[in-house]
């Protein structure tokens, strides 16, 4: 069966997705811009091979494991933003790969943050990945982790992207990131969740090597 939008994906190019933002947010997660397949079905990280959903569960973020490839199921978007949790991007516009992108938009959208974590307010910012920040906030030398002083009056973190295109970090490596932003950010974390066959990285593998993680 084709999910729905994923046939003909090409036609969102351009298009937005809502911020999942609740009343109490205490981390907000940073994407670079949505992907197509994420406008077609609205829910952030959709597809089999990005870890972000199976990462938060081995870090116990989550006490389940969250599958968005047809869009959240009923309750999911009420149980992040219960659990604190929140998913922006720094671009709001939908696009193939992140590569179609102007520093000036990734700028633009550093400067947009900005206002959202004033108006949001949350404990932690994790921006997931390091290319996007070190052009969007204009800062070529920056590693992962906690960035120095405040952002808006909240910390300022980056954390591996959790795409299955980025081969430098394993979802442990993934979990254990998320994990420590969100021990800072004052989650109330689960113990840490154990996946089953084809929820991992043996999952991975089989996704082809194209276009941007949606």
């Amino acid at each position: 069966m084709t999910t729905p939008g994923h046939a003909d994906p090409g036609r969102f190019r351009g298009e937005t997705l809502p911020d999942l933002l609740g009343p109490h947010t205490r981390l907000l997660f940073v994407g670079v811009n949505p992907g197509l397949s994420a406008v077609a079905v609205q829910a952030p990280f959709p597809r089999r091979g990005n870890r972000f959903y199976p990462a938060l569960f081995k870090a116990g973020i989550t006490d389940r494991l969250i599958d968005a490839s047809a869009g959240f199921a009923p309750g999911d978007r009420e149980y992040l933003t219960d659990r604190g949790i929140g998913i922006t991007a720094l671009v709001s516009r939908a696009t193939a790969r992140a590569a179609e992108l102007s520093t000036a938009e990734l700028r633009a959208g550093a400067r947009d943050l900005l206002a959202t974590v004033t108006r949001v307010r949350p404990q932690v910012v994790a921006i997931l990945g390091i290319t996007a920040y070190r052009t969007a906030f204009d800062s070529p030398k920056a590693g992962t982790g906690r960035q120095p002083g405040l952002f808006a009056g909240t910390q300022l973190w980056v954390v591996p992207n959790p795409s299955g295109l980025n081969a430098h970090s394993s979802l442990a490596d993934l979990a254990a990131a998320y994990r420590e932003v969100a021990i800072a950010a004052g989650l109330d974390l689960r113990p840490e969740g154990r996946l089953g066959p084809g929820k991992g990285e043996g999952a991975i593998s089989t996704i082809p090597r194209q276009g941007w993680p949606e």
